[in-house]
């Protein structure tokens, strides 16, 4: 039986504790390098973090233009709680982002389902995209 290697235990372990959260605190950059934190709701995909916001978002474009992010814990005001770690943003096509859509109402319960429908409501189903943050070694 192969022992685990340090550093992954190491990332699970943070994946666990940031998922566990309410709120992630995402840093982006924009193009000239100015970092732009947003509070997001987060929820575990695996051995990495999904988040779920407007396809349209200003930070869908960020990480369209520069996938490398900061991830850590915060408060609802974005105020950060804990340590940041550097990471890398995916954006996802239909299927996983209604498989985040899913895991968001398992989490956030009835205001996680009145905040999906109204989205659904304002934007269609394809108004909104997850995105998979998985975090450096």
């Amino acid at each position: 039986m192969t022992t685990p290697d340090p550093a992954s235990q190491d990332r699970l372990a943070r994946i666990v504790r940031l998922s566990s959260g309410s709120y992630l605190l995402v840093t982006t950059y924009k193009k000239d390098g100015t970092a732009v934190p947003t509070p997001v709701w987060v929820v575990r995909d695996g051995e990495a973090l999904g988040i779920w916001t407007a396809v349209d978002s200003w930070k869908v474009r960020r990480i369209r233009n520069r996938a490398d992010v900061l991830v850590g814990p915060c408060d609802v005001k974005g105020r950060p709680t804990g340590e940041q770690y550097p990471a890398t943003a995916e954006i996802l096509g239909p299927e996983r982002t209604a498989a985040y859509r899913t895991l968001l109402r398992q989490k956030y319960g009835l205001l996680g389902v009145l905040t999906l429908l109204g989205s659904r409501l304002r934007r269609g189903e394809r108004g909104t995209v997850g995105i998979r943050i998985t975090l450096a070694d």
